[in-house]
């Protein structure tokens, strides 16, 4: 079982994969975020035989949803209709941050890879949380 992990912003959107026994996410590229994007996850979810998609659930730090979550919340709704994959949404706060340090503590600026690790980061979450269950 396959899943694809989303980190969605309103310019990139941070593309993860897992390993095809579902137990581990890693970083798999960047996509614009454009009006072509659920046309290009779309096809993605097909190529890679994706089961499970999980977008980060974007909230203020009051713990209520962001501006960016209802867009998100749309990009779901799409892509389980035009697929047949579940989508699920698991907390996304401070991913970006995490993405951009290194081992040791420095940070990581204006890489492509922060936004493919945080999508990494969220699939790992949810995986780890979801691989626990009896």
């Amino acid at each position: 079982m396959r899943y694809l992990g989303i980190d969605y912003g309103s310019k990139k959107i941070g593309i993860a994969l897992s390993d095809e026994a579902g137990t581990m996410g890693f970083p798999y590229g960047v996509l614009i975020n454009s009006s072509d994007l659920v046309n290009q996850l779309t096809a993605l979810i097909k190529d890679k035989e994706v089961s499970t998609v999980v977008i980060g659930e974007s909230r203020n730090f009051s713990g209520e949803e962001n501006p960016i979550a209802e867009s998100a919340r749309k990009l779901a709704a799409a892509l389980e209709e035009r697929t047949s994959v579940s989508v699920h949404f698991e907390p996304e706060t401070y991913t970006t941050q995490e993405a951009r340090r290194y081992p040791d503590g420095t940070r990581m600026e204006g890489s492509p890879d922060v936004d493919s690790s945080a999508a990494a980061l969220i699939l790992a979450s949810f995986l780890e949380r979801h691989n626990q269950r009896p």
